[in-house]
C-alpha cells in the first residue's frame, strides 16, 4: 500500500494535479483575473484540497486490501485469535471488529461498538479505538514520510501504527485497573466458512470508503482551506488591513493566533506557528493538516515538500506524526463519542 501501487500511482496523481495547478495559473494570469482571486484559487483551493486529493490512491489501495480480509472471512477469525490477548487488557475479542474499524474511521467505529453486549465493554471499546491509526491520518504519514523517510516509508508507517496499538494496549491496562474494573463478558461468536472474496464485492466497499474522501475533500476541506487561505494571505501591516504577500505572512491573522499558542509545543520540537494551526484544524478533520500545511508551505520557491523539510527535521517530523495519532480525534468522532456514550462528562474524558 505505502511502499509500492499506493505510492506509484500518488505520483502519478500528483503530477496530474500539478500540470493542471500550472494550466489553470497561467489561464488566471492570461485573463488578467484580480490578485486576491488568483490567490485563492492557486494558493488556496489547489495548495489546500490538491495536496490531500494526491494521497487517494494510497487510501483506496490500503481499503482494496482490506475489503479482501473482510470479504473472505479472515476478520471474524482474527477477532475469535484476538480474544485471549484483550482478555488480558479486559476486553473481549468482540472489541477487536470495531477497533479493526477504526484503522478505517474512528465514526463507524465507535458506532459499532454498540453492538458489544457489556456497557463495560462498549465504554472501554470507545476510549480506546481514537488511537488506531484511521484513514484520514494516511495524508499526513504520507506527506512527512515524502519530505523526511522517503527511503524507508514502510518501516515508519509500521511503527506508527504498532505506536497507536501499544498506546491502546497499555491504556486498557490503566482503564482496566483504576476506571473499568470487573470482567469482561464471555465471547460467543459462529464463524462464517472461509471463502474467496467476490470481486464486485470489494469494489463496492473499496469505492463507497473511496467516494466517502472524496466528498470530504470537497466539502469540509475546501471550506477549511479557503478559511486558512484568508487567514494566511490577509492581515494588519501598519495598522492597515491588507492582504499580504509571500514574504509577510508572518503578520498575518493565523500567524497571530498559532503563535499565540506555538510556546506550549516547543518540547515536541515543532513550536512553529505554521504546525500549531495546522494540528487545531485537523481537529475539524485530519486531513485538514495536509490542506492546511500546502497551503501553509505551498508558496515561495520549491515544493511543499521542501519548504516541510527546512521547517522541520526528521525527528521533529516524527514526533509531529506522534501527536497528531494520538491527540484528540476530530469533530465527528468526538460526535460519536458524545453519541454513544450519551454522556459530557466521558466524552470530555
Amino acid at each position: 500500500t505505502f511502499d509500492v501501487i499506493g505510492a506509484f500511482l500518488s505520483d502519478i496523481l500528483s503530477n496530474v494535479i500539478d500540470a493542471v495547478t500550472a494550466s489553470v495559473d497561467n489561464t488566471l494570469t492570461v485573463l488578467d483575473i484580480a490578485p486576491p482571486m488568483h490567490s485563492l484559487i492557486i494558493d488556496g483551493i489547489f495548495s489546500g484540497v490538491g495536496a490531500v486529493l494526491s494521497f487517494l490512491p494510497t487510501i483506496v489501495t490500503l481499503f482494496f486490501f482490506l475489503s479482501m480480509l473482510e470479504d473472505s472471512g479472515y476478520m471474524a477469525r482474527v477477532a475469535f485469535v484476538m480474544d485471549k490477548m484483550l482478555r488480558k487488557i479486559g476486553l473481549s475479542g468482540s472489541s477487536f471488529v470495531p477497533m479493526i474499524i477504526g484503522f478505517g474511521c474512528s465514526v463507524p467505529a465507535i458506532m459499532a461498538s454498540r453492538t458489544l453486549a457489556s456497557e463495560r465493554d462498549r465504554k472501554m471499546t470507545i476510549m480506546l479505538t481514537p488511537f488506531m491509526s484511521c484513514s484520514a491520518k494516511l495524508p499526513i504519514y504520507g506527506m512527512f514520510i515524502a519530505a523526511f523517510f522517503p527511503h524507508s516509508g514502510g518501516l515508519v508507517m509500521l511503527s506508527l501504527y504498532l505506536t497507536g496499538i501499544c498506546v491502546a494496549v497499555l491504556s486498557g491496562f490503566l482503564l482496566n485497573s483504576l476506571v473499568f474494573r470487573g470482567k469482561p463478558v464471555p465471547f460467543v461468536m459462529e464463524l462464517p466458512a472461509y471463502h474467496w472474496p467476490t470481486l464486485g464485492n470489494v469494489l463496492r466497499s473499496m469505492w463507497e470508503r473511496g467516494w466517502s474522501f472524496i466528498k470530504k475533500a470537497g466539502t469540509i476541506i475546501l471550506l477549511s482551506t479557503i478559511f486558512v487561505w484568508f487567514t494566511t494571505y490577509f492581515g494588519w501591516v501598519d495598522g492597515t488591513f491588507q492582504m499580504l504577500s509571500e514574504d509577510q505572512i508572518d503578520s498575518s491573522i493565523l500567524a497571530k493566533i498559532g503563535n499565540l499558542i506555538a510556546w506550549i509545543f516547543i518540547p515536541l520540537g515543532w513550536g512553529n506557528w505554521q504546525a500549531v494551526v495546522a494540528s487545531i484544524t485537523g481537529l475539524v478533520a485530519k486531513e485538514n493538516i495536509v490542506g492546511t500545511l500546502g497551503v501553509l508551505y505551498g508558496g515561495g520557491d520549491g515544493s511543499v515538500y521542501q519548504n516541510i523539510a527546512a521547517a522541520f527535521n526528521g525527528i521533529s517530523g516524527y514526533s509531529f506524526l506522534v501527536f497528531n495519532l494520538l491527540c484528540a480525534p476530530c469533530f465527528a468522532a468526538i460526535g460519536a463519542i458524545k453519541r454513544e456514550m450519551n454522556s459530557q462528562k466521558w466524552t470530555w474524558f
